[in-house]
């Protein structure tokens, strides 16, 4: 019996060490239990009844109808549609692509152009959204600067976020954003070993070819990290296209943030909108699953 008060001794001992560990992260967890994990359990139980901002004494629990409603919406499925096309030409297309096309080519550009090229991209980063939404709204619009352009070139111009809102407002997000992934992929190709690129180009292989079977193997990490962080922030813009095109015109440039806004604040449908969220954070859920799976997986 000894034997075992001694291990029952050194259990406990093990559970006061492990508590003890805890203690210092206490105040952080109980900050995020309660501006985090609290305001989206909330949420949660709001998007499962029928609260309204006016015109309702007291909600009721309705289940799974708001998620009901919502497939059954037109509104809902075309802004899901125009969330995808969004996040995929502005992020895993425009961003990514634009970011390490950059990143390639200040490696090999002068220190002058490295700088002037790098403050031009950032400060379009560091812009509040709405100031950067308000930039691209003038440039876009009818009597704005690409239409000057075009004129002067004797090219035809548009309206372009009246024909083409949901491709404007995709630019827009690619002109703001692109300096993170140039930075990401910056730092990325700095780790690349230079002894690997030069063998590669004393076997003869060209710029694509190392391009395909040895800078993007070697940053693939980088890549699924830029690519999961980038698609986040682009799900969840809002700003932006509120500014440049409040959704419009009609609902041709409406998002599922848009349309989650426009029902619950100005419908007054907190029940339904709050459900609408939900589905959004479900989408960005999906798309992180997704690229964690593909940074474990080995190339």
């Amino acid at each position: 019996m000894p034997g075992q008060n001694r291990l029952t001794h050194l259990t406990r001992l093990t559970r006061l060490t492990r508590l003890t560990r805890l203690l210092p992260l206490s105040p952080a967890i109980v900050l995020l239990l309660l501006f985090l994990a609290g305001p989206i359990a909330y949420c949660v139980y709001i998007a499962f009844t029928d609260l309204q901002l006016t015109g309702q004494a007291e909600s009721s629990f309705v289940g799974f109808e708001n998620f009901r409603t919502a497939f059954k919406d037109e509104a809902f499925l075309n802004a899901v549609w125009l969330t995808l096309v969004f996040t995929v030409l502005s992020s895993l297309v425009g961003q990514n692509t634009l970011g390490l096309a950059l990143a390639s080519l200040m490696q090999r550009a002068s220190k002058p152009v490295r700088t002037v090229v790098g403050g031009i991209v950032i400060t379009a980063w560091v812009l509040p959204e709405v100031v950067a939404g308000f930039l691209l709204y003038a440039f876009f619009r009818r009597e704005g600067t690409l239409n000057a352009i075009l004129d002067w070139l004797h090219l035809p111009s548009q309206n372009w976020l009246f024909t083409l809102p949901i491709l404007a407002v995709s630019f827009a997000n690619v002109w703001r954003g692109t300096a993170f992934s140039m930075l990401v992929y910056s730092a990325a190709l700095n780790e690349i070993p230079k002894e690997i690129t030069e063998a590669a180009e004393v076997d003869g292989a060209g710029g694509w070819r190392r391009l395909w079977h040895i800078t993007l193997p070697m940053i693939r990490r980088s890549i699924g990290t830029n690519l999961m962080l980038n698609t986040l922030q682009t799900l969840s813009v809002f700003g932006l296209i509120w500014v440049m095109t409040r959704g419009g015109p009609g609902d041709k440039s409406q998002t599922l943030p848009l349309f989650m806004y426009e029902q619950a604040f100005q419908n007054s449908m907190i029940g339904y909108g709050t459900a609408v969220a939900l589905l959004l954070l479900l989408v960005g859920s999906l798309f992180s699953v997704l690229y964690m799976r593909l940074l474990r997986t080995e190339v």
